[in-house]
């Protein structure tokens, strides 16, 4: 590239290069050809190509959820960028930051419905952070710089940065990334109000029956929020729940963690947050599958609410103590004010709370029935847990009843493990982001969790996972059916399966092999291990068709329209639904 007046596919590169990017996903299109063109003759970026725009998105996801860094992809126009909206959507919903450089048909053609011609701008605006259309060539050194400290700022998201072809040809000024970079108009606070926090402190301190509900916001706040939840909850004893998002930023094998709450939680979160009388949420954003009806959720608690999003205060669940700042220096606040003050806590009280909490764990709400002849879907997640358990593993999922067994059977220990669709529930999601986590982790044993109508939205991206030697692994617990769907057809529809059975389904191993990977299929018990072992221990991509129970429910379950305490459980599911179970929002 020239130091002078390079043109603006050049800057494009240069600007990815000098905000560390190392690998980029993406589809060539003839709105981007010249960027294209510019990647090829350098090598500091690598190119993983993938075969659907909405892959591209999902691999830039896993990426960014795996390493804390921004993910990035590259799509052309109208169909290109349309096609990325639906992973854009996800990251929006589940703070994930990604960079999306989209082409754009010329300045001069903008407005004529000229081939491929979209209004990106218009269109990803409801789905992205913010968004951008540089029409000129030296505005967009500096656009680009700005994109990823927006995404990668606050509360992390989604950014488009929509470039016409003809500003890829133009020559122009590149500058490079400023120290200290602030858009005018985006300048998150990351500290929390020192008033607030001594407020949170004096709570946390006289509470009798606490909780620390944890969202995905202590995650995104890196590693080291993690490890000061942990020191928090070793602090004061109190007991640890976590939305699905949260999934190992504390410890599933400590004593002090209730599980997963919510819809799919167990009986002993939710009931201790129905219970509790503070309770104190970190990035977490008391979203409709964790509260249940608003008007029955936790009423007699005063809350705490911490959260680097000002708009997430009071916009759901009304709170006592607000503090608007990053997970992070926020509990390194909350630690620094209790750790001299723990002997202030009722140590009585917090007994006698851990003796209730201990009853509801008794009821064992994620028991279910073992099968000497059937797979059960627990147990191969239990199984698959037990034998990776020593490796370095990552976890993706696609939506449905998979991913909710996964969360509650496969337990994490750390942060940035577990990659699945939360906000949006976006079916297709786990294997492009395996794709995305295993070029992130090239040593790493990464595993899509997945069903059998959720993996053939995006099984295409298996083909890019064989171009490039990424030896996911794709462990389908096929039931024949949209799991969730017939569950819910079940249980408030009077047993009415419309259209979800997957009918005409492929044979997984024959599938797997068309792509050049390795097809294994079980469906006794007790060939389970030696399966998931052959699985493991393949150098390439594998699908483990893995044949389950096909009328096996996921509970616990919420229904939709109950209360966060009205639960159907394992020894209940017989029982008829409650007339809250039937409302349907």
């Amino acid at each position: 590239m020239s130091d002078q007046q390079p043109t603006g596919a050049e800057i494009v590169v240069r600007a990815l290069q000098e905000q560390g990017v190392e690998h980029i996903f993406g589809y060539p299109g003839g709105a981007v050809l010249p960027i294209y063109d510019v990647l090829f003759q350098q090598e500091a970026i690598e190119h993983i190509l993938v075969r659907h725009e909405q892959g591209a998105a999902h691999a830039a996801e896993g990426y960014a959820r795996s390493t804390g860094r921004p993910g990035v992809l590259l799509v052309t126009s109208g169909p290109g960028a349309t096609n990325a909206v639906t992973g854009l959507a996800d990251a929006m919903l589940d703070s994930i930051p990604v960079v999306c450089l989209t082409g754009q048909v010329p300045t001069h053609l903008i407005g004529t419905d000229a081939f491929q011609e979209c209004d990106t701008l218009g269109i990803t605006r409801a789905c992205t952070k913010h968004n951008f259309l540089v029409k000129d060539v030296n505005d967009l050194a500096r656009v680009l710089h700005e994109a990823f400290h927006i995404a990668t700022s606050g509360r992390p998201g989604p950014v488009v940065v929509d470039i016409p072809k003809d500003v890829q040809f133009k020559r122009g000024t590149y500058a490079g990334p400023r120290e200290g970079l602030l858009h005018p108009t985006y300048q998150p606070q990351t500290q929390g109000d020192p008033a607030r926090i001594a407020q949170a402190v004096e709570l946390i301190l006289s509470a009798k029956r606490p909780v620390f509900y944890v969202g995905g916001g202590v995650i995104n706040a890196g590693p080291r929020a993690s490890d000061l939840l942990r020191e928090l909850a070793r602090l004061t004893g109190f007991p640890v729940t976590s939305t699905l998002m949260a999934l190992g930023a504390f410890p599933a094998s400590n004593p002090q963690w209730l599980g997963m709450l919510g819809m799919h939680g167990t009986y002993e979160a939710n009931l201790t947050m129905h219970e509790c009388d503070v309770m104190v949420a970190l990035g977490a954003r008391f979203d409709d599958r964790c509260t249940g009806r608003l008007d029955a959720f936790s009423p007699r608690s005063r809350k705490i609410h911490v959260d680097i999003d000002p708009s997430s205060i009071n916009k759901i669940v009304r709170v006592e103590v607000p503090i608007v700042g990053d997970c992070a220096s926020v509990l390194e606040a909350l630690v620094a004010g209790v750790a001299p003050r723990v002997s202030e806590i009722d140590a009585a009280a917090r007994e006698a709370w851990w003796e209730r909490i201990q009853g509801w764990r008794s009821r064992r709400s994620l028991s279910y029935l073992k099968s000497d002849e059937t797979i059960k879907p627990q147990y191969a997640i239990e199984r698959l847990h037990a034998l990776t358990r020593e490796r370095e593993t990552f976890i993706t999922t696609e939506v449905g009843q998979h991913q909710m067994w996964a969360a509650q059977h496969f337990h994490f220990d750390r942060p940035n493990r577990w990659m699945t669709s939360g906000g949006l529930g976006t079916m297709g999601y786990g294997i492009p982001a395996a794709v995305g986590v295993q070029v992130a982790h090239p040593e790493a044993l990464v595993i899509d969790i997945a069903g059998e109508a959720s993996v053939l939205m995006t099984m295409q991206e298996l083909s890019t996972a064989v171009q490039y030697r990424l030896p996911i692994k794709l462990f389908i617990l096929n039931n024949e059916y949209m799991g969730m769907v017939r569950q819910w057809q079940q249980l408030l529809h009077g047993g009415r399966y419309s259209q979800s059975y997957s009918a005409a389904l492929p044979d997984f191993v024959k599938l797997a092999e068309a792509y050049g990977g390795k097809g294994i299929r079980v469906s006794d018990p007790a060939a389970l291990d030696d399966a998931i072992r052959a699985m493991i221990d393949h150098p390439g991509p594998v699908i483990v068709d893995c044949v389950v129970d096909k009328a096996e429910n996921c509970l616990p379950m919420i229904p939709s329209g109950a209360a966060h305490f009205e639960m159907i459980l394992p020894d209940t599911a017989a029982a008829e639904v409650t007339e809250a179970g039937r409302m349907m929002v």
